[in-house]
């Protein structure tokens, strides 16, 4: 469920239809029932009152609720909703229950907008037989537009290559997932990939051109980095690196923000893998380190000098660092505490600004991830 937003909206209209959706508002949790004000007295107490016809109701709560469920007709429905559907990216779910609960119709948002995994549940609570019409889910295959998504992990360009890349995997022509980082449990590891998908870990010697559509699940600037491979792929953002951060007290959170997102681009890494920030805990209070963690909610992790300072693989120690902070270094062992990894994927770098009259350092380490067992390279 979104932050914002309710899970559930379910609405009755028809005397069957409002024991209906008693039943499924005990089977479900968080959400909100309403009723046509003409039968709001054979309605739970709890029912809200809505008027007919419901066009106003539905166009001033569409947004606040996670999915909606019409023990309504299909027809009637697709006619209210449609002037108020947007995109994918921001339209709720919608699921249409039929006036003896045989069946529950996922009808808007399968995928992005989890109206699949709502029907499902609908489909529980009534005893009813969810109807599924997505291909992916039908078949049993990836589910390109959010694999993932249950994980943390984001598409580059929710825009960009994504319908190619469903046809392709629903259409079984040849795909190769490419995993550089990120768990491994984006398929079940006990069951065989998809027909037609094959995999591997690296895109050294993968030639583009070999494949239908290329998957790939990197922290990495692919664009800049191979092109060629970028411009068919579909391209997942794991939360895969923590970025250690110190800077002189007083630092400005503009001049930081400048310094991360520079750092980052020249380093050839994504901020959406960013798992964390982290720094030395003497820093848990420094404005700029909590600007730039609020700003992108990236989770601000601190260290003590000690633990800091016990910390295998710092490549830069600095004695100078240690009189002042009782560590060798901040963004070095920072990021290799934080992340769990045993060596750094970006050593210290400095960043400062002219007339800055401060200074930040920078150093990135990838969190290591177990690896998928048992699948063939291509």
């Amino acid at each position: 469920m979104s932050e914002s937003r309710r899970s559930f909206a379910i609405y009755a209209i028809t005397k069957h239809g409002i024991e209906i959706a008693k039943r499924l508002s005990n089977g479900v949790s968080n959400a909100d029932l309403f009723v046509s004000e003409k039968l709001i007295d054979q309605g739970p107490p709890r029912a809200k009152s809505m008027p007919l016809p419901m066009g106003p109701t539905l166009a001033d709560r569409f947004t606040a609720y996670d999915c909606h469920v019409f023990v309504v007709s299909v027809g009637a429905v697709v006619r209210m909703i449609a002037p108020l559907l947007k995109n994918k990216k921001v339209d709720p779910a919608v699921v249409c229950v039929d006036d003896a609960a045989r069946f529950a119709v996922c009808l808007l948002s399968g995928h992005v907008g989890r109206g699949n995994a709502f029907t499902e549940r609908v489909a529980l609570a009534l005893g009813a037989q969810a109807v599924i019409t997505t291909a992916s889910d039908v078949a049993g295959t990836l589910t390109v537009d959010i694999l993932g998504r249950e994980m943390g992990w984001t598409l580059d360009d929710p825009d960009r290559n994504v319908t190619r890349g469903c046809a392709a995997v629903v259409n079984e022509t040849p795909v190769l997932f490419v995993q550089e980082t990120g768990q491994p449990t984006w398929w079940p590891v006990d069951k065989p990939l998809p027909v037609g998908v094959r995999y591997a870990t690296s895109l050294e010697g993968v030639d583009p051109d070999s494949w239908e559509m290329l998957l790939i699940a990197s922290d990495r600037d692919l664009q800049r980095t191979h092109p060629r491979h970028w411009d068919k792929a579909v391209v997942y953002r794991p939360k895969s690196i923590v970025v250690g951060l110190g800077c002189d007290r007083g630092a400005s959170a503009e001049m930081v923000e400048r310094g991360v997102a520079a750092l980052l681009a020249e380093t050839g890494l994504s901020p959406k893998s960013v798992k964390a920030i982290a720094t030395i805990d003497k820093k848990a209070d420094e404005e700029a380190l909590l600007s730039l963690a609020r700003r992108h909610a990236w989770p601000l992790v601190t260290f003590t000098a000690d633990e800091l300072d016990a910390t295998a693989g710092i490549e830069n120690p600095s004695e100078k660092v240690k009189q002042h902070v009782g560590t060798r270094g901040v963004a070095e062992p920072a990021a290799l505490r934080a992340s769990g990894a045993a060596a750094l994927l970006v050593p210290k770098r400095v960043y400062t600004e002219p007339d800055a009259g401060r200074a930040m350092t920078f150093a990135v380490a990838r969190i290591p991830f177990p690896k998928r067992s048992g699948e063939g390279e291509p």
